[in-house]
């Protein structure tokens, strides 16, 4: 039984700019995450000598080593990265730094995210060094929209979604984004008419179905109850986090294609999602305000679902009731989300979940206590409940 004291908390979070992938830019990935674990020292009031540990996920190209020496980091004690690709990680490297900390193998732990496609490669284009992508591109699936959209496809044909209950989505997001300057559609509204004249990508996802395609870096830091004390950083509270999925459930671009019927659709995150209210101890009425991962238009869809929010099919009804929006029961993506804002691999996801519970967000729910964050819904998934106060 970890003791009170030694309970996790997120005590700094830092962002840099987000800009479309390809702008025209001498700064490297690396000076990115180097710009955004500054920030979140400075926003915990933390030195950076202090940090002593690292966990990122996807792949992260900042590795520890060169980050300690370029940081001045007087001992590195924790160096930690998430297997596997894409977004599925964005809350289990949170779960390793919180590990990490409760436990005395750190005290100090940077949960960091940085990318740079401009400089590195586009995770939307067909890659021929990709496993995944050799065994798919032979079936004509050469891009993630078009893998992503044959599973909600099937969700699409077994609830009878309309066109328009996909686009509440994309506009709440949008919404949101346009309330916050450092979104990269901060200026640019969106409106139905307009969604629905947006190209097809792969049916059902239009263009403003699918994530943007950005450069940036985001960071938190994580330490124990008691160290917190002497920081200047407001904490926000780790309820409980996990990683993981359901059994049945593989990976890659066919991940669940060869699924039984009953979890082909909805995702391998039940398991998970029942595991993380029961030691938050809150139920999914105590929930405030969701970041909930949006690759693509349809995993919001997918993940309301599982996470319990609504019964099996019944997320296009329940998003049609506004519940996803600003001043609805959960409103979603308050930053913009990955639709909007920028693509981090969800890391920003987690930020703004920081943002709410200390009550400081663009788009701040009123009176957030409990955020729930989720990552992508493949396996390994991960997710998290935040709290302004701890449990």
């Amino acid at each position: 039984m970890v003791n009170n004291n030694n309970r996790a908390c997120i005590v700094g979070i830092g962002e840099t700019p987000y800009r479309r992938w390809g702008t025209v830019t001498e700064e490297s990935e690396f000076s990115l995450a180097c710009k955004a674990i500054m920030a979140a020292a400075e926003d915990a009031g933390l030195p950076l000598s202090e940090i002593d540990g690292f966990a990122a996920h996807s792949d992260d190209r900042n590795d520890p080593a060169r980050l300690e020496v370029t940081l001045g980091i007087k001992q590195l004690r924790l160096a930690s990265m998430v297997w596997g690709g894409g977004g599925g990680g964005a809350c289990a490297s949170l779960s390793n730094a919180v590990a990490a900390v409760e436990n005395g193998s750190a005290n100090y732990v940077v949960v960091l995210r940085a990318l740079c496609q401009g400089q590195q490669f586009r995770y939307g284009q067909f890659h021929e060094w990709s496993a995944h992508q050799k065994f798919s591109s032979p079936y004509g699936l050469f891009s993630p929209p078009g893998q992503a959209a044959m599973t909600f496809r099937r969700y699409v044909h077994l609830y009878q979604l309309e066109e328009e209950q996909l686009a509440r989505v994309p506009l709440a997001c949008r919404a949101n984004a346009n309330r916050n300057p450092n979104a990269v559609m901060y200026n640019k509204p969106l409106d139905l008419e307009t969604y629905l004249n947006g190209r097809m990508i792969a049916e059902p996802y239009r263009v403003y179905d699918c994530c943007l395609e950005t450069d940036g870096a985001c960071a938190l830091i994580v330490t124990t109850r008691e160290r917190a004390a002497d920081l200047k950083g407001k904490p926000a509270h780790v309820l409980s986090v996990g990683q993981g999925g359901d059994g049945r459930w593989g990976t890659g671009n066919f991940g669940n294609y060869n699924m039984p019927d009953d979890i082909f659709s909805l995702g391998p995150q039940r398991g998970l999602a029942n595991e993380l209210f029961a030691k938050a101890g809150v139920n999914r009425d105590d929930v405030d305000v969701a970041q909930i991962y949006d690759a693509f238009s349809g995993s919001v869809f997918t993940t309301l679902e599982a996470f319990g929010f609504c019964g099996e099919g019944e997320a296009g009804a329940y998003i049609d009731d506004g519940n996803i929006d600003a001043g609805g029961s959960l409103p979603i993506n308050t930053s913009g989300g990955l639709l909007s804002e920028a693509y981090v691999h969800g890391l920003n996801l987690l930020v703004e979940g920081v943002k709410q519970v200390r009550g400081i967000s663009t788009s701040q729910v009123k009176d957030a206590k409990v955020c729930l964050v989720t990552a992508a819904p493949v396996t390994p998934s991960s997710a998290t409940i935040l709290g302004s106060e701890p449990n």
